[in-house]
């Protein structure tokens, strides 16, 4: 190829250019738009101070768990606990499955049966399974306690979830009192 075609091929190229930025700007001419000075309608928006996801657990309100518990009936709590007792075993010197077992469980520190695996998250996890603690692991786990190895979506309605601890409450040597 020779310089004379390159020639045009540049000329070309810097013609289009030209071009688009002309008609852009006769755009701009033809079609004058002004701005108002007040702006017809405002968008409110309300200022969130931000803060770290994980220092905030996802139910820092205060829960009444007599109240919640007040919704629940056991023989409920045995129907969800189906989804559960897939990696869960609830009897009596059961066995621990994908997850441990969970017979004592209510009142027992997290973490602490010997021949199961935990992550590093729950053996680490210095509280016991109370009422409240129970009701907060299981509206979604991985959110109150980061790290855990249970891959369960969570009850996210209230009565199942207080059903399924007033069912784990039942399936004990000593149930706790209810509160």
């Amino acid at each position: 190829m020779d310089s004379f075609e390159i020639n045009k091929i540049v000329a070309a190229v810097l013609m289009v250019a030209l071009l688009i930025i002309g008609i852009s700007k006769i755009s701009d001419i033809v079609f004058h738009v002004e701005k108002p000075e007040t702006p017809s309608y405002a968008v409110e928006v309300e200022q969130v101070a931000s803060s770290s996801i994980s220092e905030v657990k996802p139910t820092d309100d205060k829960i009444d768990i007599a109240a919640l518990l007040a919704m629940g009936e056991v023989s409920h709590g045995e129907k969800v606990f189906k989804k559960c007792a897939a990696c869960h075993s609830i009897v009596k010197d059961g066995k621990n499955n994908i997850g441990p077992a969970l017979y004592n469980v209510v009142g027992r520190k997290v973490g602490i049966i010997s021949d199961y695996k935990y992550s590093k998250a729950l053996s680490g996890y210095e509280k016991e399974w109370t009422f409240e603690e129970l009701n907060g692991y299981l509206i979604k786990p991985a959110k109150w306690i980061k790290g855990t190895k249970m891959a369960f979506a969570g009850l996210r309605k209230e009565k199942d979830r207080a059903s399924v601890i007033k069912y784990l409450n039942q399936n004990s040597d000593n149930p706790l009192p209810l509160p």
